[in-house]
């Protein structure tokens, strides 16, 4: 009776998941589908035309750092079509329509950097912003975000009813501004943004495409039939090498960021407990890791600390996991450096917001008059 019992709540618990989960349940048509994904996969006329203007927003919107002019031009990209094309073709065995996505995505990508290329060489602003940087170092968490795209992407264009999720899926893979920093590679003649930028358009490419094939194959699309099954193995056998290739150095890539991130997460723990003097202030640091190695450098201002005092704080880096690093403490100001003076009002304004008495912050000011005119 209680196996009865266990066994008749398994089961409905089996069938409200599998009806919640069903994708099955709202899929269109499968012959309207490929429709629409065939015809998107086009680029000519208003298509193009979109893709151009789309390209000429998003590189404005780099050249002067907005984000939000950045997810305009993503939101009127065209560029998802071809790429679905690929791996829809790849999915049901359609040579035909994976030659054409193929196709137009080298056409819409040449199209794309030719347009951006032109932008930057006309443009009087040719300071890499942040934004742009952002795109010339992927990782693997571009991969993470490729290919779970890829996956709203497909379910969103296999429903009957279509929403927003396409626009917000080509907000999340980017596929526009990497094409747009290769641009500014080209124009600018940075050999290392330009691969950079390519690099992270074809980890989105690829994952965009490798997640469709999933998606069509576990929704059971019908494949064309193949005479030749060697030929069909040798295709699955490419695409797993193109996706370990494509793979590979973005893992690489996100360990040496995420040690990075740890480095520099302990050093700026570090300087805020060790360095903490009455009339003593750090005025700049920086960070440096070169994936194995740290260099903690900073300068001091104010009452100058004694470098056995330096030399115990240096003890105490192990206990930050910062054993391999160095520390270079620089105190005061010398002929060898410049003197950053905006730098040290905003340090004096932190010192006062921080409540630290009036004579302190008074001292300082005092002390690096005196640097300062002993160094003009």
């Amino acid at each position: 009776m209680k196996e009865k019992q266990q066994n008749r709540v398994w089961r409905m618990l089996r069938f409200i998941v599998s009806r919640r989960f069903n994708l099955h349940l709202d899929k269109a048509d499968e012959q309207s589908i490929i429709k629409d994904i065939t015809w998107n996969t086009e680029f000519k006329g208003a298509n193009l035309w979109t893709l151009i203007f789309a390209i000429f927003i998003a590189s404005i919107g780099l050249n002067v750092n907005s984000t939000a002019v950045i997810i305009g031009a993503m939101l009127i990209s065209p560029l998802m079509g071809p790429i679905m094309g690929v791996g829809l073709g790849i999915g049901i065995n359609d040579f035909a329509l994976v030659k054409k996505g193929f196709r137009n995505l080298f056409f819409a990508t040449i199209t794309s950097v030719a347009t951006s290329t032109l932008y930057f060489m006309v443009t009087p602003l040719h300071e890499a912003q942040s934004e742009l940087l952002a795109r010339t170092t992927p990782t693997v968490w571009d991969v993470f975000i490729a290919f779970l795209g890829g996956l709203a992407g497909i379910v969103a264009a296999t429903r009957k009813e279509k929403n927003n999720v396409i626009p917000g899926v080509a907000i999340a893979t980017a596929l526009m501004p990497p094409l747009c920093t290769a641009g500014y590679g080209i124009a600018s003649g940075n050999i290392y943004y330009l691969l950079g930028a390519f690099y992270l358009y074809f980890i989105n490419s690829v994952f965009i495409c490798f997640s469709t094939i999933l998606m069509v194959r576990f929704l059971r699309f019908r494949k064309k039939y193949f005479e030749d099954k060697g030929y069909e193995k040798k295709v699955s056998r490419y695409i797993f090498i193109i996706i370990t290739i494509t793979l590979l150095p973005s893992i690489y890539m996100a360990y040496r960021i995420v040690n990075k991130s740890i480095f520099v997460n302990n050093a700026q723990r570090f300087v805020k407990e060790q360095f903490q003097f009455r009339n003593t202030q750090v005025v700049s640091k920086n960070f440096l890791f070169n994936g194995r190695e740290g260099n903690i450098e900073l300068l001091l201002i104010g009452h100058e600390i004694p470098n056995h005092v330096i030399d115990s704080i240096r003890n105490e880096m192990p206990n930050y996991n910062l054993g391999h690093s160095q520390l270079i403490v620089r105190q005061g100001l010398n002929a060898k450096q410049e003197v950053d003076l905006m730098q040290i009002k905003a340090s004096i304004r932190k010192m006062c917001s921080a409540g630290i008495p009036l004579l302190t912050w008074l001292t300082v000011i005092r002390y690096a008059s005196y640097r300062i005119c002993v160094l003009n």
